[in-house]
């Protein structure tokens, strides 16, 4: 079979979970003996402004296709999605896989080819602060279109298959995002640069954007009495008002460590050697980070959405979405008291409920089901 993989920013990168996952599905499909394309978005990583593009026509097996599209917020993804569509359309694929709820406004050009769509969608976009009026009009818009013409959709939680369900009476298929079980890393890297020692911290790592809710932790972290340094990864993501906001409101507390960007080993070190991993978020779709934090053996305390402890299960910890002192104190109790989970437990519980292979193997079913007349 030959796939297209439409909708991501660009591969290989760390710039968001929908990139990971392109990539883990992609990977993995070629090994199979699939051929597979993958549209990537012409630009440099807007996780990073220092890391440039590579021009790659190959990446593992994986055909690379670059769309040309301007950098400018919103307009970027249209014009990527529209010609990515028109492309894809035309050329001989047995199914094309868009991503993401912004990409589907363009479902309607391989629809009228004929092609067999499959849509990931990996979150309710339009629910994004960082979106303004008409992006999210626009998403909106993709979202319906993804439950009008797609063959196969597929959703990362149960909240968002019974929105589907209760809005367009649409039936999706659940199928969750793997982990892979990671080398645990001595502090090395991150102890030369940050002067950061094995669980000698707290670590929020994700995109800097007001969804993932970090303006909940820095209040939080900033009325405890702790040793415990609070680090924070990522870089903002067409949220730069967002990022310098919380340069702000951390640069008077030199416990507070922020790190830009962050990937390879100086990534692995990171979560290999923090005391717990927070992630405080208002909207997820389903949390590659959490999820990478859970392999590497480490307790996390989650808001409570259905998104973040549909992954912890019972082997987490939550305090209630937005209310910063219920952060606080379970912050201070997890800091205080022997509440930490054996590592070699939640390795085991995440690997086991959250197998790529499994994925792949869902996925692969619903690119092979009869196309509807």
């Amino acid at each position: 079979m030959k796939i297209a993989m439409i909708g991501h920013k660009r591969i290989p990168s760390r710039e968001g979970g929908v990139e990971i996952v392109v990539e883990e599905l992609s990977t993995r499909l070629v090994k199979m003996g699939y051929q597979v394309d993958v549209y990537n978005r012409k630009g440099n990583n807007v996780a990073d402004k220092n890391i440039k593009t590579k021009k790659i026509k190959n990446y593992k097996g994986i055909n690379i296709i670059t769309i040309p599209t301007i950098n400018k917020k919103g307009l970027d993804a249209l014009i990527y999605s529209f010609f990515a569509s028109i492309i894809a359309s035309v050329k001989k694929y047995d199914c094309l896989h868009y991503h993401a709820e912004g990409s589907c406004a363009m479902l309607w050009i391989p629809h009228l080819f004929r092609k067999r769509i499959v849509v990931t969608i990996h979150g309710l976009d339009w629910q994004r602060s960082k979106w303004g009026g008409f992006a999210t009009k626009y998403i909106k818009f993709g979202e319906k279109l993804a439950a009008k013409y797609a063959d196969e959709i597929i959703v990362l939680s149960k909240s968002v298959q019974k929105y589907f369900k209760d809005t367009y009476n649409r039936n999706t298929n659940f199928i969750p995002n793997g982990v892979n079980i990671p080398e645990v890393r001595q502090p090395h890297i991150i102890k030369e640069k940050y002067n950061l020692n094995s669980n000698d911290y707290i670590l929020f790592l994700a995109r800097i954007v007001p969804e993932k809710g970090l303006h909940y932790l820095i209040r939080a972290y900033n009325e405890l009495k702790t040793d415990k340094k609070l680090v924070i990864a990522g870089g903002a993501s067409h949220t730069n008002d967002y990022y310098k906001e919380i340069q702000e409101k951390v640069k008077d507390n030199n416990n507070i460590i922020m790190t830009g960007f962050v990937q390879g080993e100086e990534l692995e070190e990171l979560y290999s050697n923090c005391y717990l991993y927070c992630l405080p978020s208002d909207v997820e779709g389903m949390p590659i980070s959490l999820l990478e934090a859970m392999s590497y053996g480490k307790s996390c305390l989650v808001s409570d959405i259905e998104e973040n402890t549909q992954v912890c299960g019972k082997y987490g910890h939550a305090f209630k979405k937005g209310d910063v002192q219920d952060l606080k104190k379970n912050l201070d109790s997890l800091l205080k008291e022997n509440k930490l989970i054996n590592a070699e437990i939640l390795k085991n519980y995440i690997s086991n409920k959250f197998n790529w292979n499994d994925s792949v193997d869902k996925t692969i079913n619903l690119y092979l089901k009869k196309i509807k007349l």
